[in-house]
């Protein structure tokens, strides 16, 4: 997908700076922030829009030394990638009266649109209009040219529109807000349609929100990404029965020589050792083992992936998670993996991570033992069929079976709870899979050397 499409306008090189494509699988983003106006020069790979998608936040940069001539969008829009998000000259000079000739181009001739309400519309490109209802209604409130668009080829009056409920930045109408109401607004009447007179109350009429009049608890607005998490974890509820199993491992060797060969291995690797890249080792082998695991559902259908992608749940310094992905997990040794953990994470708690980062994961490990835990019950990270947690690692009393009887000794332990999807993953299968990767992490060789 080009960045930009360019044409030539009196003595000016306007360019459509287009919703660039941002990894696999994302066909859309949210404009979250402008970080700059309408008329303003940029310098070249500036920062011109914040946009959010379903997986990452990024930013949009300025393809060019130039002036940003007009947005073609709204704050709080969703936008198709390749759409048109504005119009910028390469050759300005910050001149207030450069949007004119833009806005007087004809728009591309737009595919033909079925008569009912269809998701068609959206994949127009977004250019301004000539006709159709105003950049703004009588309220004050913006309506984008996509927006406008819908609301022209649906006949949708001012009027109707400044009656909307937007869910958007200042109240604004947002892509769903007007493709709901339309999907409604077709078992009235045509001619059922409010008076033409605006309405004088704000806009942002949305439901009814909880207010603290005594003060007995603080009132905290989900951020975005928190709103998609609760959206994904409530889906994969829905969607796949959850049965979860519980094995205990005696890591013991590993948790020794790890403490025994760290400083070395950071010293030849330059790379920090941690306990993650072990034990993403030992369930990369097990994966081996039980193929079945590594697979999600289609319909009625089991796709058994033949790449191991194991991704890694991580908590971001806001609270929020993300899971970035070690791709072709089962390609490294223990020094590619610990480069791939420590890479992933460093980037995650920057902020830095990319769609494709988190895209792709066929199985997911999360580390609850961060956090102290002995064990937990997680949500399977959709369309996989099932995540292993990773318990905290303790010290407790064991009994051991040796060749002159049994002792009780102290020893380092971790529970794993493997949640699976019942569809498709039964007892067998599920209880298999994460004892084989507690036999593996207790079978953990002490003597073995580090790995180049």
């Amino acid at each position: 997908m080009p960045y930009f499409r360019s044409e030539q306008l009196s003595l000016m090189a306007i360019i459509d700076i287009l919703l660039p494509k941002m990894g696999e699988s994302v066909a859309e983003a949210t404009i979250t922030k402008f970080v700059v106006d309408a008329g303003s020069d940029v310098e070249a790979d500036d920062p011109i829009v914040e946009i959010a998608t379903d997986k990452v936040d990024s930013e949009v940069p300025a393809p060019e030394d130039g002036t940003l001539v007009e947005w073609c969008v709204a704050e709080g829009d969703v936008v198709q990638v390749g759409a048109v998000i504005a119009r910028y000259d390469l050759g300005g000079e910050g001149s207030g009266d450069t949007a004119a000739p833009a806005s007087a181009k004809a728009p591309a001739p737009a595919p033909a649109v079925p008569s009912a309400p269809s998701e068609a519309v959206v994949e127009e490109v977004m250019a301004p209009l000539e006709g159709g209802p105003a950049r703004k209604g009588p309220s004050g409130r913006f309506y984008s040219p996509l927006v406008r668009s819908i609301a022209e080829k649906e006949g949708i009056s001012m009027a109707e529109l400044e009656s909307m409920s937007g869910s958007g930045a200042e109240g604004r109408v947002t892509k769903k807000d007007i493709l709901s109401y339309v999907k409604g607004r077709g078992q009235a009447a045509p001619e059922a349609k409010p008076a033409s007179v605006p309405t004088p109350a704000p806009v942002a009429q949305a439901a009814p929100t909880a207010t603290s009049v005594d003060g007995a608890y603080d009132i905290v607005e989900m951020d975005r990404m928190r709103k998609v998490i609760a959206d994904h974890m409530v889906r994969s509820v829905q969607t796949s029965p959850h049965v979860t199993s519980f094995v205990e491992a005696d890591v013991t060797n590993l948790v020794q020589w790890r403490n025994a060969n760290k400083k070395a291995f950071q010293d030849k690797f330059g790379e920090k050792l941690t306990f993650t890249p072990l034990i993403a080792e030992a369930i990369v082998k097990a994966i081996r083992d039980f193929p079945g695991i590594n697979a999600s559902v289609d319909g009625d259908r089991i796709l058994i992936h033949k790449n191991i992608h194991l991704g890694m749940a991580a908590a971001l310094p806001s609270g929020n998670l993300i899971v970035p992905v070690i791709k072709h997990a089962d390609q490294y040794n223990l020094q590619g993996l610990a480069r791939q953990v420590n890479d992933l994470a460093a980037r995650a708690r920057a902020g830095k991570l990319t769609p494709d980062d988190i895209a792709g994961g066929t199985y997911t490990m999360s580390n609850v033992g961060t956090f102290g835990n002995v064990m937990g019950t997680p949500i399977i990270n959709q369309p996989q069929v099932g995540i292993l947690a990773l318990g905290a690692i303790r010290k407790r009393p064991a009994v051991l079976e040796t060749e002159q009887g049994d002792v009780i000794a102290v020893r380092s332990m971790m529970f794993l709870s493997h949640s699976y999807d019942h569809r498709v993953v039964d007892g067998m299968l599920g209880g298999s899979f994460v004892r084989r990767v507690a036999d593996y992490l207790e079978g953990f060789d002490p003597n073995r050397p580090i790995e180049g």
